[in-house]
């Protein structure tokens, strides 16, 4: 596979490359970069912390979790490449030296370039911004404190508008599809490759366990597949659009369902991961599958140029078993939109962190109420099964009922006849069948007006 990109500024064209290696390797091994640090070699650590641009924006990845071929087309920029031409620091840098945000340095660098990216995409909270850094030597007060001076500085002009369009491009790759018709066509003959889109799990296949992926096609490049369209009633959602943009597309029409996606592991996966990736994989305890379920997600599934349109719920039929043909793919997902309404859409999770962590229990609500009475309700949960699933004995215990406090507990106690979840390391069955019915009502409590915490419910 031939590629080409920006490496700090310059041109690289790669020929017979090996799609699975990682851009970690490349940069540490071929390259000689070794300010990008491997760590966990998961995602996890975030040493390995690079930036890439593109035509839309700039972002932190994890370089581990990043093939080559992702990068065809687009700008590479590595912690040596934050520094100017002339050996000017960038804001960051030096803001971390001035405030002594550094001890082993190991972390370092990684920690640089998410602020760095962090800083062009216009966050300021770096709180969130290095959920996915971690460092164990220097504490967190100075990273912070250089962060907060460093957001004040602009952003150097060797790294504005780079590149102003996009980057060099590598020979015509039929892995490397552009648009959704090839894409298909490739499929159609080859129905058994693997496609590969922001690589967040398949990664780890390969860094972890040492599989070899066969033959693969990469989505990364088909910008009709990224968008997120709205229209009057409905919100289409591209299969390639990434978790994070999914986040910002969601904080206009269903706030809640955004705050949870800012807790949907890191900065760095978030940019990275993709909407259909995560229903595709079928993962039970996948964050955004419940919330869409929740909304009346229709996914949209093509094969060669047919198209068929299912729910999303119908899509997870056992643990591990999808309705998805060979050759078939997840080309978008559409959410029903009523301009004018309030969202009544809430999601909560339950994790063991705050940040960078795996549900336990996730729980997604959409209860409507007209005259004191629940007329409708869609009640998703995560971790409590083999698929994400509705929660249909408690559903049915709701719809019709007045909207009360008793209502609700009696609501709460159907949900052991919808599930029998299973103990592992995260969550005990107890545990799950408990948090899944308080979270219904921590919805009911929050939207009589209560203030919910953790530990504590303030009228």
């Amino acid at each position: 596979m031939d590629i080409a990109f920006l490496l700090n500024g310059e041109t690289v064209a790669l020929r017979n490359v090996d799609p699975t290696v990682t851009a970690l390797d490349w940069l540490r091994e071929a390259r000689g970069l070794t300010g990008t640090k491997e760590g966990c070699n998961e995602g996890d650590c975030g040493a390995c912390t690079v930036m890439v641009t593109d035509a839309q924006d700039s972002r932190a990845l994890n370089a581990c979790l990043l093939f080559l071929p992702q990068l065809d087309g687009k700008a590479l920029t590595t912690v040596e490449g934050l520094s100017a031409p002339d050996g000017s620091l960038h804001p960051v840098q030096a803001a971390m030296v001035e405030h002594h945000g550094s001890q082993c340095g190991f972390c370092t660098p990684g920690i640089v370039v998410s602020l760095a990216a962090g800083r062009i995409a216009g966050e300021t909270d770096h709180a969130r911004q290095l959920a996915g850094n971690l460092c164990r030597c220097t504490g967190y007060a100075p990273i912070l404190k250089a962060a907060n001076i460093a957001v004040h500085k602009p952003v150097p002009k060797w790294l504005r508008g780079l590149p102003a369009g996009p980057g060099p491009r590598g020979a015509s790759e039929a892995q490397l599809p552009a648009t959704a018709e090839a894409l298909a066509a490739f499929l159609t003959a080859h129905p058994e490759a693997r496609i590969i889109a922001g690589a967040t799990d398949v990664a780890l296949w390969v860094n972890k366990q040492f599989r070899d992926l066969g033959e693969v096609v990469f989505v990364s490049q088909i910008e009709e597949m990224a968008r997120i369209e709205t229209a009057p009633y409905m919100i289409r959602i591209g299969a390639s659009a990434s978790i994070e943009a999914l986040r910002l597309a969601m904080a206009e029409h269903h706030p809640h369902f955004a705050a949870m996606l800012a807790r949907f592991a890191s900065a760095q996966v978030r940019g990275a991961a993709t909407v259909g990736g995560n229903i595709a994989n079928g993962s039970p305890i996948g964050d955004a599958p419940p919330p869409l379920i929740a909304l009346g997600a229709t996914l949209i599934l093509r094969r060669g140029d047919a198209t068929r349109e299912i729910a999303l719920e119908d899509f997870f039929i056992d643990y591990g078993k999808q309705d998805i043909a060979p050759g078939e793919f997840v080309e978008a997902v559409t959410v029903p939109r009523e301009p004018g309404q309030a969202s009544r859409l809430r999601v909560y999770k339950l994790s063991k962190r705050f940040d960078q962590d795996i549900s336990a229990v996730l729980g997604a609500f959409n209860i409507v109420i007209e005259d004191g009475k629940v007329k409708s309700a869609r009640i998703v949960y995560g971790g409590m099964a083999g698929t994400p699933k509705r929660a249909r004995a408690v559903e049915a215990a709701l719809t019709g009922q007045p909207w009360t406090r008793a209502s609700v507990e009696a609501a709460m106690a159907a949900i052991a006849q919808d599930f029998t979840p299973l103990s592992d390391m995260r969550a005990s069955m107890s545990y799950r069948l408990g948090g899944a019915a308080n979270l219904l009502m921590r919805y009911w409590l929050e939207d009589q007006g209560a203030v919910v915490t953790v530990g504590e419910v303030s009228p």
